[in-house]
């Protein structure tokens, strides 16, 4: 027995000697969640601040480690890149993502060490850029790999940083003056500039800020639209005000007279950047010290060419439009245009919401009372959102003071859009001038109307039969209303969407309310002058008339009034024949009869027109325009409209 027992007493040591003899080889075996697993796949140092899988297996081949690598930085880069068990691709990908470490800890320093980390950004690019085209395999054979979409966003954010790090460094030296500015050095890096395909708004050459577009977030924007690809995507900020309605600071008192144009390009334009490296061959791409900032207007350009090879651009195409509306401060100043407040708007403003592109056809917007271009909100979001769309059309927004009587914004705002037109396009040749959209919710509904209508002669000869003149007395008269009583529809808009209009008013401007509203309003002084004399001189040739009182001027809910004869004359107005319209209709009032129906302020009577190309009638409150079924509705037709069948 006491033999047995120092037998089995042994049997560990001799376990753990036959296991020393096998060289202690043995493998374990677990399991991991999904979550894990994609953490271990697709973690790397932007994500996690750890160093990936594919950089740490690539260190372990060269005998190193992330601890070591991050002890002695300079060696392990060195190691690295001179490593011959390594292939190129393992080589630059984990060299892109080990400078990327090197420059967000150099970031993090701050201060001094901003130019190391604008540095540790170039070769972060560099390598990134290295791996992507210079290596034997070409992006498309490694489509699908996780590695390569790590090593582009390494690139991209690298691009961004950089060029956003410059563009600061810029700003503090004060050497943004000029056409281009002026590089900052950045050690022995000889930086050159390309802004051939860029296009910023004209009143705006450079920028004052240039801030990321992954940096921006929204809210009141349902969605962020943007196009996956290669480059930095950036907001071209700027500090300008919005609206435009601030007095002057020119010193020359000859300038400040000078009316200003109703136009605007979008101040806050989508940007693409690129960094390339001088260099024909790998070797001449990474022994490089001159590289290029390549920027592009992602509406014009969706592919560069690259080494030989198409590759998509990055872009947003959300950021810019949602911090312009940010920035704007529009709710605030068309409550102060709606009841004549200091720095309310007194003419129209015509925002284009990309640099103007004469080969999109055009898309105008008319928002409604009280109303600004924050009402399109979602729905230029959304139009800009769809590629097809996107690639044909491109989106004016008109900005006007709703407490201008409607034949007042019918002229200026026809007059708005002609100087636009032809400002940018002279000839009228250009596809941006012809088969215009519009699109207007409430009372921009029936400002839009207006302008694919003819007067005729029917305004002036009703007013005749009001006021009877003859002679100078009617000559000097007319004149005076010509502007506002004779029209003929815009040539250049072929199509035309109502959403909400109460083309024949509406029963709810009369209610106590909105008399109280109407009595706020404060027409601006200008006008009230002109309209004054027009009115003084109407009391003169009908003095015994019993209804005109004091003559008052009517305002915009005036208008609005389902009584009001100048809205029941011009919904009689004929339309161009021409114009294909569609009518979008809202129904609040669940369970009537759809003739009766109404949205709650705008009846579908009045917002029903005969002959339209096609009407929809949703359940929705008076802000159809929001509505996703009314967007889905707006982007079905522009999609029509690009049909060949659809050509006039």
């Amino acid at each position: 027995m006491k033999g047995a027992f120092r037998l089995v007493a042994s049997l560990p040591a001799l376990a753990c000697a036959a296991a020393l003899l096998a060289g202690c080889a043995g493998v374990t075996v677990g399991s991991i969640s999904p979550a894990e697993y994609l953490a271990q796949r697709r973690g790397d140092v932007l994500t996690t601040g750890r160093l990936s899988t594919s950089a740490q297996e690539v260190l372990r081949v060269i005998g190193s480690d992330a601890d070591i690598c991050r002890k002695d930085g300079q060696a392990c880069r060195n190691a690295l890149a001179d490593s011959s068990g390594l292939s190129d691709e393992q080589r630059l990908s984990a060299l892109s993502e080990v400078w990327l470490q090197v420059a967000l800890a150099a970031e993090k320093g701050g201060g001094a060490a901003d130019a190391a980390a604008i540095e540790a950004w170039f070769e972060t690019a560099r390598h990134a850029y290295a791996y992507l085209f210079f290596t034997a395999r070409k992006p498309r054979n490694r489509a699908f790999e996780d590695r390569q979409t790590q090593v582009r966003d390494y690139y991209n954010y690298a691009v961004q940083q950089a060029i956003t790090g410059l563009y600061r460094d810029i700003q503090r030296t004060g050497s943004r003056s000029g056409a281009q500015p002026e590089m900052p050095k950045v050690g022995d890096w000889r930086i050159e500039t390309d802004v051939s395909g860029l296009r910023l708004p004209s009143d705006t050459p450079l920028p004052d800020e240039l801030i990321p577009a992954a940096s921006l977030t929204f809210s009141g924007l349902r969605n962020t639209y943007r196009r996956d690809g290669f480059g930095a995507e950036l907001v071209a900020a700027s500090n300008k005000r919005t609206d435009d309605e601030a007095p002057r600071q020119q010193a020359d008192p000859v300038e400040k007279q000078k009316p200003r144009p109703p136009y605007r390009e979008m101040p806050f334009p989508a940007v693409t950047a690129l960094l390339l490296f001088d260099g024909a061959s790998l070797g001449e791409v990474l022994g490089t010290r001159t590289l290029r900032i390549a920027a592009y207007d992602p509406y014009r350009t969706a592919n560069v060419q690259l080494a030989g090879q198409e590759v998509p651009l990055a872009a947003n195409f959300t950021s810019g439009y949602g911090l312009w509306l940010a920035r704007s401060d529009f709710a605030l100043q068309a409550l102060r245009s709606l009841f004549g407040g200091r720095e309310g708007l007194t003419q129209p403003r015509i925002y284009l919401m990309q640099p103007y592109d004469p080969n999109r056809r055009t898309v105008i917007m008319l928002h409604g009372l009280a109303s600004s271009p924050e009402a399109w909100i979602n729905v230029a979001n959304e139009v800009l959102g769809d590629e097809t769309l996107r690639r044909r059309y491109q989106i004016w927004q008109v900005y006007y003071p709703t407490n201008a009587p409607l034949p007042i914004n019918n002229f200026a705002i026809r007059e708005a859009v002609t100087q636009t037109l032809a400002h940018f396009d002279p000839t009228g040749k250009a596809v941006a001038s012809n088969n215009i959209t519009l699109i207007g919710h409430s009372m921009g509904g029936v400002l839009s109307r207006l302008m694919v209508s003819s007067s005729e002669d029917k305004l002036w000869e009703a007013l005749l039969a009001s006021y009877p003149m003859q002679g100078a007395q009617q000559q000097r008269m007319e004149e005076k209303l010509a502007p506002y009583l004779r029209f003929e529809p815009l040539p250049q808009v072929s199509d035309a969407i109502f959403i909400a209009s109460p083309h024949r008013g509406t029963d709810f401007a009369n209610n106590r309310i909105s008399r109280w509203v109407a009595n706020l309003i404060t027409l601006p002084v200008a006008m009230l002058g002109q309209l004054g004399d027009i009115s003084r001189e109407l009391i003169r040739i009908a003095p015994a008339r019993q209804d005109q009182g004091t003559l008052r001027i009517p305002n915009s809910i005036d208008n609005l009034s389902d009584r009001d004869p100048f809205v029941r004359l011009s919904s009689g107005l004929p339309m161009n024949p021409r114009v294909r319209f569609h009518s979008i209709i809202g129904n609040d009032t669940p369970g009537v009869a759809q003739a009766l129906s109404s949205d709650g302020i705008v009846p579908y009577a009045s917002a029903h027109l005969d002959g339209a190309a096609s009407e929809l009638v949703i359940p929705s409150a008076h802000s159809v325009q929001e509505n996703p079924l009314a967007i889905l509705e707006i982007r079905r037709i522009l999609r029509e409209q690009l049909r060949p069948e659809a050509a006039r």
